[in-house]
């Protein structure tokens, strides 16, 4: 069964300073399981991987030869996000404190009922009060 992961989550795969430990323990899972995404996901990971080139954490040469390991991840692209987007989305990001963006993960695996995978701890918190479960199950001491 596959799992939503945010941007936060796969950006540590990738990333040398990001919670490796934890983010390769669900880089395992996805090999076997496959990964459901919201239609923004792939611009928000590339924005942050050239704002991390931008800063100096990576080079753009490493961010380049990122691009065809990120293509071959196996995702589902959820097309329904734009529809809830009015509604239920903005309705988790209100209750919750969190970004369109953010609120846009929690309810894709509200709405599909799947298992969330995210380093993000105000997401994590709120996927914890809606009930969703997280991968890895993670203590709350981890974050």
């Amino acid at each position: 069964m596959s799992f939503v992961a945010d941007a936060s989550m796969t950006l540590a795969w990738y990333l040398r300073d990001e919670d490796a430990e934890s983010a390769n323990r669900v880089r395992e899972r996805l090999l076997g399981e496959g990964i459901c995404v919201p239609a923004h996901w792939a611009l928000e990971v590339c924005n942050a991987l050239l704002a991390a080139a931008r800063r100096g954490r990576i080079t753009m040469l490493e961010l380049r030869e990122l691009v065809p390991d990120l293509r071959l991840l196996p995702e589902t692209i959820d097309h329904q996000t734009d529809a809830a987007a009015w509604s239920a989305t903005l309705g988790i990001a209100e209750e919750h404190r969190l970004t369109i963006y953010d609120a846009a993960y929690l309810e894709l695996a509200l709405r599909r009922k799947l298992r969330l995978a995210t380093l993000d701890k105000r997401l994590h918190e709120a996927a914890l009060a809606l009930g969703v479960a997280l991968v890895p199950e993670l203590k709350d001491d981890d974050h």
